[in-house]
């Protein structure tokens, strides 16, 4: 299914106010109906090679993989096609980037976050690892539906600190997992059920570390029809505000419902559930 009917994708990208670099790497397929977006770490220009590694590596065998196979397609073990596709390809982008890192004085001590998403079947399959986010934006309601994996998500799980206090940390940048940096990582991977109208923001935290969830919000709900304009002001936003990072955004909004094809047989089966 071309999926250029039901969605709409914009991505933005920009170094920020203060670095002279971008480590920062985004990619969509409007027409495979996914987004990649990633946030890399490391020496001199490493991160850059590492996040532009992973948003390519992916892009190239994500389309690869759908174009073969429909992502929601049984893949046993109760799992789609797009869950084990996006599992398989981040294990596949880890032990690229960590090879090189390995193999390469330059590239020593690189990784990257990463946040995949795959539109498919009325609902969204989301992969992530580190700190960048996804959020949506569904009525008046605005949610992270990822979860970070940094030392400050631990600790406000833990009790230890509240998420306001997190907001002024010295530690923002901790994070607990990270494509690359290890010979393996796992990805956390979860499906959320989308609606006509939804807006999905992936992001680096280079946006949502300058600009408060609520004006990220407001911002959506504004602008959410003209998602060029909208991408352009977050990131103006961020850099209104000090543009200490590089800060990338994707933004999705979902045009129509999108339901898989499926054959006779499962069409008569249903009838009786």
């Amino acid at each position: 299914m071309d999926m250029n009917a039901v969605l709409e994708m914009v991505t933005r990208s920009d170094p920020g106010m203060v670095r002279s670099n971008n480590e920062d790497s985004v990619m969509a397929n409007a027409e495979s109906g996914f987004a990649v977006l990633a946030d890399g770490m490391g020496g001199y220009n490493a991160g850059e090679v590492a996040s532009g590694m992973a948003t390519t590596m992916l892009g190239s065998e994500l389309a690869k993989a759908f174009a073969d196979r429909s992502p929601s397609s049984d893949a046993g073990n109760g799992k789609t096609w797009a869950e084990i596709a996006v599992e398989t390809q981040m294990g596949l982008v880890n032990s690229a980037i960590f090879q090189s890192s390995q193999t390469n004085p330059q590239h020593a001590g690189m990784g990257t976050t990463l946040v995949v998403a795959v539109f498919h079947d009325n609902k969204v399959t989301v992969g992530h690892i580190g700190d960048s986010r996804m959020y949506r934006l569904r009525g008046d309601d605005f949610e992270a539906i990822t979860r970070d994996h940094s030392l400050l998500q631990e600790q406000i799980d833990a009790g230890l600190i509240t998420p306001e206090q997190a907001r002024h940390s010295q530690n923002k940048n901790l994070v607990t997992r990270a494509v690359g940096i290890d010979a393996e990582v796992a990805a956390e991977i979860h499906d959320h059920e989308v609606m006509p109208g939804d807006v999905y923001l992936l992001c680096s935290d280079g946006l949502n570390d300058m600009v408060e969830d609520d004006e990220i919000a407001m911002t959506l709900g504004a602008l959410s029809a003209n998602l060029e304009l909208c991408a352009t002001q977050l990131i103006q936003m961020a850099n209104d505000n000090g543009g200490r990072d590089n800060v990338s955004v994707i933004l999705v909004k979902v045009k129509g419902e999108y339901p898989a094809s499926r054959g006779m047989l499962s069409r008569i089966l249903a009838w009786f559930k």
